[in-house]
């Protein structure tokens, strides 16, 4: 199992102000020891709570992600998206380091599981912290919450946004370095939910059901949801492929099953 160093304190919360969001930028422990950008968004107030950690798509740690960060502090999750490009293109913009991150083929899949171990330490050190962590993912986030529900100890849930090459190889010509997850998914260490466009291509619902197949044939606790109509990318409402009746639906049932798996333990 992949394990990250301590991070460094978490920016004070003013915990006075009820209803409000507290939301940041901050530093995290990643890989290897790595200090890497992170976007940080809290609820107020001292209940304890879970944290979710939010893993960017392929586009990049954009104003998109960091809207998704704030919906789950709105939820009441302290919640985290660590910038996985920090350390090709510190200080970038979005556009100019995901450019520099397709060019390499995606994130290497031991860095990324440093980043998110080290994202989820940090949730687990905030004041109020319930102990519980989700992860989360769109598009190649998606299979890389994947990863981590298989890698990771101390991951309660995961949900997987139409992430692509969780099964089926990479075409020829896509510049994806990347590998299918079919040896990794006996491992799967929590609930997954998962949540995809019927028009997708990658993954495609013959994918989708094979992935569906393994998980089932292993025990693991699981369920999937695919939305007709609905291609890659229904969440994403700065694009042309944002569905609404699709997106609306899956933010339910992600509250629903981060409501269910990540709550405090009692006692």
């Amino acid at each position: 199992m992949t394990e990250a160093p301590a991070s460094p304190a978490p920016p004070a919360f003013p915990d006075d102000s009820p209803g409000s969001l507290f939301a940041t930028t901050t530093t995290v422990a990643g890989h290897g020891g790595d200090a890497i950008e992170a976007y940080l968004a809290r609820p107020a107030g001292t209940r304890s709570r879970g944290g979710v950690v939010v893993i960017h798509h392929l586009p990049g740690y954009d104003r998109g992600t960091k809207e998704f960060v704030r919906r789950f502090a709105e939820m009441g999750y302290d919640a985290i998206c660590p910038n996985l490009f920090h350390r090709e293109a510190p200080g970038a913009a979005p556009d100019d380091a995901a450019a520099v991150g397709r060019a390499n083929g995606g994130v290497p899949d031991e860095r990324l599981l440093g980043d998110v171990a080290g994202a989820a330490a940090y949730l687990r050190a905030l004041p109020y912290a319930g102990g519980r962590i989700g992860v989360i993912g769109h598009c190649s986030g998606g299979r890389q919450a994947v990863l981590a529900a298989c890698r990771l100890d101390g991951v309660d849930a995961a949900v997987d946004c139409y992430g692509a090459f969780v099964v089926g190889e990479v075409p020829e010509g896509m510049n994806m370095n990347v590998t299918p997850l079919v040896g990794d998914l006996p491992d799967l260490g929590a609930p997954l939910l998962g949540l995809f466009g019927a028009e997708d291509r990658y993954p495609s619902p013959e994918q989708v059901a094979e992935l569906g197949q393994i998980l089932t044939e292993h025990g693991k606790d699981f369920e999937f949801h695919s939305y007709e109509g609905a291609g890659h990318a229904f969440f994403a409402t700065d694009r042309p492929s944002y569905d609404v009746a699709a997106a609306n639906d899956g933010w339910s049932r992600i509250g629903a099953f981060f409501g269910r798996h990540l709550a405090p333990a009692e006692g």
